[in-house]
């Protein structure tokens, strides 16, 4: 008997089940030694905690030439939301659980990105990265979507939408990637070939924090040598596809295709964002010439990750945007 075949009550009780054992999963790690010796299974915890509480489910599929991992759940009109450079699904889970239910979301770990397989020398540039989506809406028949990128993200849902506007019913992009902007500090360094997202120690880490935070996160030691592990094992990977954005027809390419896009646009900035600059949202904005509607937001308090430090913020402006197309 699947799931979908038990009755109501039935899978009320194992969901109920569940979260009592991620729980107790959660309680044991941290009074077994959790902290100490597994700090990489105290994170995974914690994050099957929040799956649980938005009321997602972990799934893959095999699309294309990759093997995706991503969190589904909730009824209604369908949202699919792209995560950043450097993170992965995980991310937007705060701002599942302030969806409160009113949609239909899938979360994937993008190709090369978290638990999402990787091939070796292969293009992880949005293009690409636009390409391999349409292989995994295929894969889930998912019809129409609201699209939402976030950095990164959302240069690959700019591109996704200008390539296959038969699928999006609107675009939404946070803080994205790939805009004409005015020059910051993070783009000259970018730009003269430093990458500030790579990093070998807890110093490191925190400067990355200190980039995209307005108040960054303060987090035990042990979770932060999880995420240095993390970039230390995907270093070769993390530099090629940042080499690969650096070109201008990358961080140009949504800015490129606005003329393409003709579905209702929302774009959603932090007035601070120290990454990619609000003057984003005016080049946008401009440059949105057949767009079915236009909507934009600016966040106050907040850098790059409003999904982080703003979750209720954006998903009240995300809701009136998608209920509204």
């Amino acid at each position: 008997m699947t799931d979908i075949d038990r009755p109501l009550w039935q899978r009320l009780l194992l969901r109920r089940l569940k979260f009592l054992l991620v729980v107790i999963a959660v309680l044991a790690l941290l009074f077994g030694g959790g902290y100490l010796f597994a700090p990489q299974w105290l994170l995974r915890a914690d994050n099957a905690r929040q799956a649980m509480a938005a009321h997602l489910e972990s799934h893959s599929v095999q699309a294309g030439d990759t093997r995706w991992v991503y969190y589904e759940g909730g009824q209604g009109p369908t949202l699919v939301l792209l995560h950043g450079f450097g993170a992965d699904r995980s991310v937007w889970l705060p701002l599942a659980r302030e969806l409160g239910g009113h949609f239909h979301l899938v979360i994937p770990d993008l190709p090369g990105w978290g638990e999402s397989s990787r091939i070796e020398g292969a293009n992880y540039d949005l293009d690409a990265q636009a390409a391999r989506l349409q292989d995994f809406v295929q894969a889930l028949r998912l019809g129409r979507f609201v699209l939402v990128g976030h950095s990164m993200g959302g240069g690959i849902a700019g591109v996704y939408a200008a390539e296959h506007p038969e699928h999006v019913a609107g675009l939404a992009l946070i803080d994205a990637f790939g805009l004409k902007m005015r020059e910051n500090d993070f783009a000259r360094e970018s730009l003269a070939g430093r990458n500030p997202f790579v990093y070998d120690d807890r110093a490191g880490f925190e400067r990355v924090l200190a980039l995209t935070f307005a108040r960054p996160p303060s987090m035990p030691g042990r979770i932060e040598d999880v995420f240095i592990a993390r970039n230390r094992a995907a270093r070769a990977f993390i530099e090629r596809t940042f080499d690969a954005l650096r070109r201008p027809e990358q961080y140009l390419a949504v800015q490129q295709r606005l003329d393409r896009l003709t579905m209702p646009v929302l774009g959603l900035w932090c007035r601070d964002d120290k990454v990619m600059d609000v003057s984003a949202l005016d080049s946008l904005r401009a440059g949105l010439s057949h767009a079915a509607s236009i909507d934009s937001a600016v966040l106050y308090g907040c850098n790059h990750m409003p999904i982080l430090e703003k979750p209720a913020d954006v998903a009240r402006i995300l809701t009136g945007f998608a209920l509204s197309h």
